[in-house]
């Protein structure tokens, strides 16, 4: 096993790595923003290291200061985490270069998916289902109007370098279009340093169904079934869910090849995640993009299969085996996770502050993922996702349940938070069917 390792992110995610590693008997070692440096994760890590000034990319995108941080305390790996450098190539074959093991799949299965027209038409070519779309960046307005006749209007508008929800809109006609378009591509290049852009078929009534992939040591892909993450805002995901409450055994079946297949294709080893949209009126899936890293949805797949991902992922980054039979997979009961925010319930809006009250729910099949303690400061500075709050039944009803009971427990003041949100949404009939797609928080606000 990896003797100490270095975590290249913050808040929740940082100090989840943390408790594992430190369970495992692994040196633990934080860095963090001058920012941050009040936040739990700093003092649960056996070591920590200040890189820089809040600034993310002054900080936890500054490579030199990280791989600095890493030598001055002797570390033998990196955990990039999610977001910030997790699906960067140039810094995971730098880490490596460098002598240090990077968790999470090679460089060149971080390049083959961070590209979404490349990673498109290699997934056709693997035989995975993808969307009626382009096979190459639209070069110009021109070319984007010919190709959108071609997929047939409404299209989806996308950065073909982004990933997360950003750089996306929506044509539903020829002059929609060019107002996307130029919208688009101009973000792409601001945020990605990209202006590639390309055009999708858009289902207007989608669920968004990912699978969650493991390719391990050996060279084998697991697929850990699926989660249900259609319940979305600026299409970002509010709450995830395993297994999906309306996926059948045979599109499960459907779903879990195709998603293997996927990771086969770019040879891939570690944690990483196929992202699907699935038509519910046919049944059919498409390919969306695949996250080279660690989801932030990850608990509720530990939950409903009895392991610990990030122990995998270092296993795996290791050299060694899974903790479990690869041939003998199971899974039983049902996970719900809801991302506790720092925002405005109705429009979603970041609101940041000091945290005048934090009291976690306890309890039967409750687990709280949290970035933040009671006098902490949420600051604008980074992702509003303050915690995540998890929770697990026997069946989808006994989760809905603990969901409810722990929303309500859930004692938290200070910044403005979604908690309120949730508590409706646990009330409405839709959701609670599970014959939901992605547009029911429009229907909810």
């Amino acid at each position: 096993m990896i003797e100490s390792l270095l975590v290249a992110n913050r808040g929740e995610i940082a100090r989840r790595i943390i408790r594992t590693a430190r369970r495992l008997g692994v040196r633990a070692i934080a860095v963090h923003s001058e920012a941050d440096a009040d936040l739990p994760f700093v003092a649960e890590a056996d070591e920590a290291v200040c890189v820089g000034p809040a600034n993310p990319a002054q900080s936890y995108r500054n490579t030199e200061a990280i791989l600095a941080a890493a030598r001055s305390t002797g570390a033998q790996a990196i955990h990039p985490g999610y977001g910030f450098l997790s699906e960067n190539a140039d810094f995971a074959r730098t880490v490596e270069a460098s002598g240090l093991i990077w968790v999470g799949p090679g460089a060149d299965a971080i390049s083959a998916m961070g590209d979404k027209i490349n990673a498109r038409n290699l997934m056709a070519a693997a035989g995975v289902p993808v969307a009626a779309g382009t096979t190459e960046p639209a070069a110009d307005l021109t070319a984007a109007v010919a190709a959108a006749a071609e997929i047939g209007y409404p299209v989806m508008v996308k950065a073909a370098a982004g990933g997360g929800g950003m750089g996306m809109g929506v044509a539903a006609d020829e002059a929609a279009l060019r107002t996307e378009y130029d919208k688009v591509r101009a973000f792409a290049e601001r945020m990605f340093g990209d202006g590639s852009v390309l055009l999708e078929r858009y289902f207007p009534r989608v669920r968004h169904v990912e699978v969650q992939i493991l390719g391990l040591a050996d060279g084998r892909v697991l697929a850990l079934g699926e989660r249900e993450c259609s319940v979305q805002r600026r299409n970002q995901k509010l709450v995830e869910e395993s297994p999906s409450p309306t996926v059948s055994p045979e599109l499960r079946s459907r779903l879990l090849a195709a998603a293997v297949r996927a990771g086969e294709a770019v040879d891939y080893r570690n944690a990483g995640t196929v992202e699907c949209l699935l038509d519910p009126a046919t049944g059919e899936f498409f390919f969306l993009e695949m996250n080279t890293r660690l989801q932030v949805e990850h608990p509720v797949t530990e939950l409903v299969h009895g392991i610990d991902l990030v122990e995998e992922q270092l296993r795996v980054a290791a050299g060694l085996p899974p903790t479990f039979d690869p041939d003998a997979l199971t899974s039983r009961g049902h996970a719900i996770e809801l991302r506790i925010n720092a925002e405005d319930p109705k429009r979603f809006l970041p609101g940041p502050g000091t945290i005048k009250t934090w009291v976690e729910p306890i309890g039967e099949g409750v687990r709280v993922d949290s970035g933040y303690v009671e006098g902490n400061t949420v600051t604008p500075f980074y992702d509003s996702l303050m915690a995540k709050l998890i929770v697990y039944g026997q069946d989808r009803t006994e989760a809905l349940a603990r969901a409810r009971a722990a929303v309500a427990a859930f004692d938290l003041s200070g910044p403005k938070h979604n908690l309120p949100f949730f508590a409706d949404l646990l009330e409405n009939q839709e959701f609670l069917s599970g014959n939901y797609d992605t547009t029911i928080v429009s229907r909810l606000r």
